[in-house]
């Protein structure tokens, strides 16, 4: 299945410009359509349910990456210039302690310009990414240094559909803990400590890896950004593969909690090496060698997200149930609802 034949039409009254919060739900109760793998059958239900569908041995694995507020905004300094132009910058991997990919909303930007963010923190273009419009930066500040000047000036990514800029805090996982991802790990944002305690008590283990997740769109549809060309960072823990391992021989599911988790999980067994970075693009032909089911949100018409799931499940079968999904009004997006295939 190509990335450009999944398509379908998404009412824009179905895509979550709001949080669920802020709708006056709990994060645990957002809706939940549970899709058969291998009949296709579809159950309608909420997200605080999921251990109903789980057995006690199952393992759940979640993506414990943290959003960080990706767009900043700075002055443009160029090398052969002294005029300052505003720009927006958007982070997209970072690469070194200092050093980061990222995107510019402005042409002509080189080699050599100099970008003002704050009287703090500056920072060099030192390269461009070939076939990209991604610059390569290298900042005055490292480490936890920079980062801390990020969330002070930073701003989330939002896209379109999101009317109003909602605080970092929306844009969180419960549990996320190591700073990275430039787009929320959304899958994971339904999860509550309290559906966790539940899921553990039931005898259902959690494990956590991460996947530092990168811009999915690029500003301009001329640049096809698949997973291809999305290099992105992730670490497992050697006892984390030990427990997935133990529980994949025990004949129990792997749950992975999101695409970049499948992606991390698939990317260390195929390259052997428990960190590094990704590009593994995986849709119906891929043979799944961890994941045995997936948590997701709703992707949109066209949507990479959507090959991947067809790793799990029949192009048919999905096909038929995102039309039910709309015709049973679930919500896409982030801050929608979620979708198990098991």
């Amino acid at each position: 299945m190509a990335t450009n034949t999944f398509d379908y039409n998404l009412p824009t009254e179905l895509n979550a410009s709001v949080p669920p919060e802020k709708r006056g739900i709990r994060r645990d109760h957002v809706r939940m359509m549970v899709l058969n793998r291998y009949t296709g059958s579809i159950q309608h239900s909420h997200f605080f349910q999921l251990p109903d569908y789980l057995q006690p041995g199952d393992l759940v694995v979640l993506n414990n990456s943290r959003t960080i507020p990706a767009v900043l905004h700075a002055k443009l300094l160029r090398v052969n210039s002294q005029t300052e132009t505003n720009i927006e910058v958007r982070l997209a991997r970072r690469c070194e302690a200092d050093v980061w990919e990222a995107l510019i909303d402005k042409t002509g930007v080189d080699s050599g310009d100099t970008i003002l963010f704050s009287h703090e923190l500056s920072a060099t273009v030192i390269g461009i990414k070939a076939n990209s419009p991604l610059k390569v930066l290298r900042f005055s500040k490292k480490g936890t240094d920079l980062l801390n000047i990020i969330y002070s000036i930073g701003e989330p990514v939002r896209y379109e559909y999101i009317d109003e800029p909602w605080e970092l805090d929306y844009y969180q996982t419960v549990f996320a803990s190591h700073p990275g991802s430039v787009e929320m790990p959304s899958a994971g944002r339904a999860f509550t400590w309290e559906l966790l305690f539940t899921l553990m008590k039931k005898g259902i283990k959690v494990e956590f890896i991460q996947l530092h997740t990168g811009l999915s769109y690029l500003l301009d549809d001329q640049w096809h950004h698949g997973p291809e060309e999305n290099e992105e960072n992730y670490y497992i823990s050697r006892e984390t593969m030990k427990k997935i391992q133990k529980t994949k021989a025990a004949g129990n599911k792997v749950i992975a909690v999101g695409t970049t988790v499948v992606r991390a999980l698939e990317s260390a067994t195929l390259s052997g090496t428990l960190s590094g970075t990704t590009k593994l693009y995986i849709n119906h032909r891929f043979p799944l060698q961890i994941a045995d089911g997936i948590i997701t949100g709703f992707h949109e018409p066209e949507a990479s997200h959507l090959d991947m799931l067809s790793a799990f499940i029949s192009e048919q079968h999905l096909l038929k149930a995102y039309h039910q999904a709309i015709e049973h009004n679930y919500l896409w997006h982030e801050f929608g609802d979620m979708n198990l295939i098991i």
